[in-house]
């Protein structure tokens, strides 16, 4: 069933209607039309970790602070970036104090406050609520607001790097008056909230339908003057990279064109159409398998499929052989990097074998020898070497019994399916059966808890997306391999350690991480962390993929963001006559 919500009324639609407007007049630029080939689902970023989702909300909802196109942390909604220079974190960094910038209000008038900041972190840390950027406030004790524009946020240790609450796309400020009705097991039942959340951004929801079509218009109460240029948002969700691509660069539908995971060769053809052009960075995005750690068998009842089950760090639940290291090894030696990197992303992709490939100094060189070598016999031997043999002629072999059966799933997408195709004419050359099944990107990606199709919940053996995170530290990104973060049916089935990876010694060198300052320790800390998640399982790392996105000839201000939302700057953005 379709859901449509038309949220502000006659108004509101009026609103959409061309207007004459004067030169550095708010909304004297028209329409813009932006695609996202993965349609968002939904507005509320705490309940998606779909970046579609996150980036669609970002021109509603906005964090206290963000990432530039160079990675510098900027102030957004506050005065200043608080240091221990300038006395915002405290010597011992276990307190950070934020000072938010005088007038500034929400879409609906109401003045923005650090009651909503408070109440964002209450919302978030529910533990029914299921939030699905918890990692992004591990340590905080409290959040104090002795006036309407402080906010101080304490943790239970020294914080090295305090700028994971309410920093970037993926931690935005909620309103308290919409969404203190909608905290813990009612979350996502706030259907009105989470489509059309109130906000401080450049633009405010007029209608949005679920994996379709949102449309947006300028907040009149945005901050600054003259800003946004655009009246109009018409965001168009859905069809395919191609379409999408095509749309901007071909045929001049649209304005912006997010995320074309496409053949090199396909992107040159659709520029010489004339009416956009690529853009293209390299952040910390990694296309990767993950591996399920648990049992995804579908006789198992919802309470044991795919759910972690711990006790003293020892997996009650676990996958039949997908645990075993012999497996996942000769899984990742089977498979052609350099191959898939020129069918797939051509200079847009970088072979890797790592999770965080950048920056530069997190990257680990421990696997740099072997990643980029297909070693079939090596897989078999090592197989032939841990006893996983074909006991009855049938090419598949078995672990204790079990076929080496799998069911591989992804979205639905050309390169992604030409990937599959490849890996598992690999993978039967050792020995592995393979089914291949691809899900509507929406939906994958969509986070609804009644769905069998999410990544959540990943209702499959192996699953493969790729993602990345805001900012260029990644302690808050490598905390999604700890325990207590697997999805589940009590968190309506969010959370960040999608592998259910649990391992006492990653977690406590994760702990290290986040009480560690100097960088360069902090850097080997990490690197230490994605070997161990790489060696013990939780994912094959296949591609280091850069951004590549479209923009059209007549739309300025566009600075393509690696280390946050695309769309961090849309209230710059504007027509090139």
């Amino acid at each position: 069933m379709t859901v449509r919500r038309t949220l502000f009324g006659a108004a509101a639609l009026l609103a959409l209607a061309p207007m004459a407007f004067a030169a550095g007049e708010r909304g004297r630029d028209g329409e813009v039309r932006i695609i996202y080939w993965q349609a968002p689902s939904i507005l509320n970023p705490f309940l998606s970790g779909g970046t579609k989702d996150v980036e669609a909300a970002s021109m509603i909802i906005e964090p206290l602070a963000r990432y530039d196109e160079n990675g510098n942390l900027v102030p957004w909604l506050v005065e200043e970036i608080p240091t221990v220079a300038n006395g915002g974190v405290s010597a011992d960094l276990r307190q950070i104090t934020w000072k938010i910038k005088p007038g500034i209000v929400w879409s609906d008038g109401t003045p923005f406050t650090s009651a909503d900041v408070k109440f964002t972190w209450e919302y978030c840390s529910h533990p029914e609520g299921g939030c699905a950027q918890l990692t992004k406030f591990e340590g905080v004790t409290s959040v104090e607001t002795p006036d309407d524009l402080t906010v101080i946020v304490n943790f239970d240790k020294p914080m090295p790097n305090p700028y994971g609450p309410f920093v970037g796309g993926e931690s935005p400020i909620i309103q308290k008056a919409q969404f203190e009705n909608c905290v813990g097991a009612r979350a996502p039942e706030c259907t009105d909230a989470n489509f059309a959340p109130i906000g401080t951004g450049p633009f405010k929801v007029v209608e949005f339908r679920p994996n379709d079509v949102i449309r947006m218009v300028a907040n009149e109460n945005y901050r600054e003057e003259g800003k946004p240029a655009f009246a109009t948002v018409l965001f168009k969700g859905g069809g395919d990279a191609t379409a999408a691509g095509r749309a901007v660069m071909e045929t001049g539908e649209f304005d912006y064109a997010w995320n074309l995971q496409l053949a090199p060769d396909v992107i040159a053809e659709m520029e010489k159409g004339g009416k956009g052009k690529p853009i293209a960075g390299f952040g910390p995005l990694v296309e990767r398998i993950m591996l399920n750690n648990t049992n995804p068998d579908p006789s198992l009842p919802p309470e044991l499929r795919s759910v972690s089950i711990i006790e003293n760090y020892e997996q009650k639940n676990p996958h039949p052989f997908l645990r075993d290291p012999a497996v996942y090894k000769a899984m990742s030696m089977a498979i052609d990097r350099p191959l898939l990197v020129e069918i797939g992303y051509g200079q847009a992709g970088k072979v890797t074998c790592n999770w965080v490939p950048a920056p530069e100094i997190y990257n680990s060189h421990t696997f740099d020898a072997t990643c980029g070598v297909q070693d079939i016999a090596g897989a078999n031997k090592l197989l032939d070497d841990a006893g996983i043999v074909d006991t009855d002629g049938d090419g598949i072999r078995e672990k204790n019994g079990v076929p080496l059966k799998i069911l591989y799933q992804t979205s639905t997408n050309a390169v992604r399916q030409d990937f599959q195709a490849l890996i598992k004419q690999w993978w039967s050359e050792i020995g592995i059966e393979t089914e291949l099944r691809n899900i509507n990107a929406s939906v994958f990606f969509g986070g609804d808890p009644g769905s069998p199709d999410t990544f959540q919940k990943f209702y499959a053996d192996v699953q493969m997306y790729a993602n990345t995170f805001n900012g260029t530290d990644p302690q808050a990104y490598l905390a999604n391999g700890l325990c207590d973060k697997a999805p589940r049916p009590e968190t309506q089935w969010q959370g960040e350690n999608i592998s259910r990876f649990c391992m006492k010694e990653y977690d406590e060198l994760w702990k290290k991480l986040s009480e560690t300052a100097d960088i360069e320790e902090r850097a080997a800390i990490a690197r230490q962390l994605n070997d161990m998640a790489v060696e013990n399982g939780m994912m094959i790392p296949l591609v280091h993929r850069g951004r590549l996105s479209a923009h059209s000839n007549t739309l300025g201000g566009v600075k393509l963001n690696v280390w946050d939302s695309e769309l961090w700057n849309v209230a710059d953005w504007y027509r090139i006559k």
